[in-house]
Protein backbone atom coordinates (compact mmCIF):
# COMPACT_ATOMS: atom_id res chain seq x y z
CA UNK A 1 0.00 0.00 0.00
CA UNK A 2 1.26 3.29 -1.29
CA UNK A 3 1.81 6.02 1.76
CA UNK A 4 -0.18 8.89 0.64
CA UNK A 5 1.82 11.29 2.65
CA UNK A 6 5.31 10.49 0.80
CA UNK A 7 4.06 8.20 -1.50
CA UNK A 8 6.56 5.66 -0.49
CA UNK A 9 5.88 1.67 -0.96
CA UNK A 10 6.76 0.39 2.26
CA UNK A 11 4.14 0.41 4.50
CA UNK A 12 3.12 -2.09 7.30
CA UNK A 13 -0.46 -3.06 9.05
CA UNK A 14 -0.47 -1.28 12.68
CA UNK A 15 -4.22 -2.79 13.21
CA UNK A 16 -6.70 -4.51 11.81
CA UNK A 17 -10.34 -5.32 11.85
CA UNK A 18 -13.57 -6.27 10.61
CA UNK A 19 -16.35 -3.30 10.42
CA UNK A 20 -19.38 -4.10 12.01
CA UNK A 21 -21.27 -5.64 9.12
CA UNK A 22 -17.91 -8.01 8.50
CA UNK A 23 -17.74 -6.84 4.79
CA UNK A 24 -14.62 -4.99 4.79
CA UNK A 25 -11.93 -4.89 6.91
CA UNK A 26 -10.63 -1.47 8.35
CA UNK A 27 -6.21 -1.40 8.53
CA UNK A 28 -4.03 1.06 10.22
CA UNK A 29 -0.87 1.37 8.59
CA UNK A 30 2.18 3.06 9.06
CA UNK A 31 4.91 4.60 6.66
CA UNK A 32 8.06 2.73 6.88
CA UNK A 33 9.86 5.67 5.62
CA UNK A 34 8.26 9.22 7.18
CA UNK A 35 6.01 6.75 9.80
CA UNK A 36 2.65 8.67 8.93
CA UNK A 37 -0.35 6.31 9.65
CA UNK A 38 -3.56 6.62 7.67
CA UNK A 39 -6.84 3.86 7.46
CA UNK A 40 -7.63 1.73 4.44
CA UNK A 41 -10.52 -0.20 3.94
CA UNK A 42 -10.50 -3.70 2.16
CA UNK A 43 -13.67 -5.59 1.04
CA UNK A 44 -14.10 -8.30 -1.52
CA UNK A 45 -14.98 -7.24 -4.72
CA UNK A 46 -18.29 -8.73 -5.87
CA UNK A 47 -19.08 -5.70 -8.79
CA UNK A 48 -17.27 -7.73 -11.29
CA UNK A 49 -19.91 -7.99 -14.04
CA UNK A 50 -20.41 -6.03 -17.12
CA UNK A 51 -23.45 -3.59 -17.98
CA UNK A 52 -25.45 -3.80 -20.97
CA UNK A 53 -26.35 -0.17 -21.95
CA UNK A 54 -29.50 0.73 -23.73
CA UNK A 55 -28.08 1.15 -27.18
CA UNK A 56 -26.59 -2.32 -26.71
CA UNK A 57 -23.19 -1.70 -25.54
CA UNK A 58 -21.20 -3.29 -23.18
CA UNK A 59 -19.14 -1.57 -20.23
CA UNK A 60 -17.69 -2.69 -17.11
CA UNK A 61 -19.79 -2.08 -13.54
CA UNK A 62 -18.65 0.94 -12.02
CA UNK A 63 -19.50 1.35 -8.31
CA UNK A 64 -18.52 5.14 -8.23
CA UNK A 65 -21.43 5.80 -11.44
CA UNK A 66 -23.75 3.86 -9.49
CA UNK A 67 -22.73 6.15 -6.11
CA UNK A 68 -23.15 9.68 -7.75
CA UNK A 69 -25.92 9.02 -9.41
CA UNK A 70 -27.93 8.12 -5.70
CA UNK A 71 -26.09 11.21 -3.81
CA UNK A 72 -27.09 13.72 -6.85
CA UNK A 73 -30.70 12.10 -5.66
CA UNK A 74 -30.05 12.22 -1.86
CA UNK A 75 -28.58 16.12 -1.86
CA UNK A 76 -29.85 18.10 0.97
CA UNK A 77 -31.49 14.74 2.63
CA UNK A 78 -31.43 12.64 5.49
CA UNK A 79 -29.38 9.73 4.24
CA UNK A 80 -26.15 8.75 5.79
CA UNK A 81 -23.46 7.82 3.93
CA UNK A 82 -23.50 4.30 6.04
CA UNK A 83 -26.94 3.66 4.10
CA UNK A 84 -26.17 4.44 1.06
CA UNK A 85 -23.22 2.07 1.40
CA UNK A 86 -25.29 -0.27 2.37
CA UNK A 87 -28.26 0.40 -0.17
CA UNK A 88 -25.53 -0.07 -2.75
CA UNK A 89 -23.53 -3.23 -1.66
CA UNK A 90 -26.99 -5.27 -0.97
CA UNK A 91 -27.66 -4.10 -4.63
CA UNK A 92 -24.35 -5.14 -6.16
CA UNK A 93 -24.93 -8.60 -3.97
CA UNK A 94 -27.93 -9.01 -5.81
CA UNK A 95 -26.92 -8.06 -9.31
CA UNK A 96 -23.47 -10.36 -8.91
CA UNK A 97 -25.94 -13.17 -8.37
CA UNK A 98 -28.29 -12.64 -11.81
CA UNK A 99 -25.54 -13.12 -13.76
CA UNK A 100 -22.24 -11.77 -15.23
CA UNK A 101 -24.08 -9.42 -17.90
CA UNK A 102 -26.46 -6.80 -15.87
CA UNK A 103 -28.89 -4.62 -17.70
CA UNK A 104 -28.82 -0.81 -17.26
CA UNK A 105 -32.58 -1.03 -17.25
CA UNK A 106 -32.14 -3.65 -14.12
CA UNK A 107 -29.62 -1.41 -12.28
CA UNK A 108 -31.77 1.54 -12.78
CA UNK A 109 -35.29 0.40 -12.04
CA UNK A 110 -33.27 -1.78 -8.75
CA UNK A 111 -32.07 1.52 -7.21
CA UNK A 112 -35.22 3.17 -7.73
CA UNK A 113 -36.90 0.38 -5.79
CA UNK A 114 -34.58 0.91 -2.66
CA UNK A 115 -34.31 4.64 -2.51
CA UNK A 116 -38.30 4.43 -2.67
CA UNK A 117 -38.01 2.49 0.76
CA UNK A 118 -35.19 4.95 1.74
CA UNK A 119 -36.26 8.24 0.75
CA UNK A 120 -39.31 9.41 -1.17
CA UNK A 121 -37.87 12.66 -2.36
CA UNK A 122 -34.62 10.99 -3.40
CA UNK A 123 -36.52 8.21 -5.18
CA UNK A 124 -38.62 11.03 -7.20
CA UNK A 125 -35.39 12.81 -7.87
CA UNK A 126 -33.72 9.33 -9.31
CA UNK A 127 -36.83 8.61 -11.25
CA UNK A 128 -37.19 11.95 -13.02
CA UNK A 129 -33.88 12.01 -13.81
CA UNK A 130 -33.73 8.00 -14.59
CA UNK A 131 -37.11 8.30 -16.52
CA UNK A 132 -36.55 10.92 -18.46
CA UNK A 133 -39.97 13.21 -17.29
CA UNK A 134 -40.89 14.81 -20.61
CA UNK A 135 -43.77 16.73 -18.76
CA UNK A 136 -45.43 17.67 -15.69
CA UNK A 137 -48.16 14.38 -16.32
CA UNK A 138 -45.28 11.60 -16.51
CA UNK A 139 -44.15 13.24 -13.22
CA UNK A 140 -47.34 13.09 -11.59
CA UNK A 141 -48.17 9.76 -12.42
CA UNK A 142 -45.07 8.72 -10.69
CA UNK A 143 -45.98 10.74 -7.86
CA UNK A 144 -49.74 8.90 -7.65
CA UNK A 145 -48.11 5.75 -8.04
CA UNK A 146 -45.90 6.56 -4.62
CA UNK A 147 -48.81 7.73 -2.96
CA UNK A 148 -50.63 4.47 -3.84
CA UNK A 149 -48.41 2.66 -1.64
Amino acid sequence: MRCPKCHNQDTKVVDSRDTNDNKETRRRRECEKCTHRFTTFERVETSNFIVIKKNGTREAYDREKVERGIWKACEKRPVTQEQVKHLIDVLEEQWSSLSKEVSSNQIGEDVMDSLKNLDEVAYIRFASVYRQFKDVESFKKELSKLLER
